[in-house]
């Protein structure tokens, strides 16, 4: 005769989340995990406070060559600084499909800008809006289920802070595989 073995985390199956539920208002969760990432993160209370921080901050770190491929964000830049040459630029700036609240991390997909801007640019810059905060990865990819139904995006990936390695003598280096500064400007709305 034969028992069957317990299981050891007999939780562990299941649909129960095994992390803790928000704890505090979700722009805040956002921007803690973001930052902790190495994330710089610019909060902007409507459009044209974003004009304005997006200005300075181009000022202040000599973003000269922009590229740019969605019309809509085009005007955050001056026309001088927009470029379609990607591979001498200073900054990508792109969109986002969703902001992961619990890990810091932006959800892009081949829809927001194709899958160059976000890797090979050596800043990677991202507009983005509270309306589009999910807390968890699961709330994030049932919004890209809903939102393109049967018709989902070639990529999808989650981008968490700059590039980081520590391939290198286990030291760890930042900028190696990708941006060495990621930017997200978060608009009210």
């Amino acid at each position: 005769m034969s028992e069957s073995t317990p299981i050891p985390f007999p939780k562990s199956e299941g649909t129960d989340p095994v992390h803790q539920p928000l704890q505090q208002d979700i722009v805040v969760e956002f921007a803690e995990q973001f930052t902790q990432l190495q994330g710089k993160f610019v909060f902007c209370a409507n459009e044209e406070e974003l004009l304005y921080q997006f200005a300075t901050l181009s000022r202040q770190h000599q973003w000269n060559k922009i590229y740019c491929s969605d019309k809509r964000l085009q005007p955050l830049a001056e026309d001088q600084q927009i470029t379609d040459d990607i591979s001498n630029c200073d900054a990508a700036m792109t969109a986002c499909e969703c902001l992961v609240a619990r890990t810091g991390s932006l959800v892009l997909s081949a829809k927001n800008s194709g899958r160059l801007p976000s890797v090979y640019a050596p800043v990677h810059l991202c507009v983005a809006y509270t309306s589009q905060l999910v807390y968890d990865i699961k709330d994030g990819i049932n919004l890209l289920k809903n939102k393109y139904r049967d018709g989902l995006p070639s990529l999808i990936t989650l981008a968490t802070g700059p590039s980081r390695t520590a391939d290198i003598e286990k030291t760890l280096v930042v900028g190696v595989h990708g941006p060495k500064d990621v930017y997200l400007f978060l608009v009210e709305g």
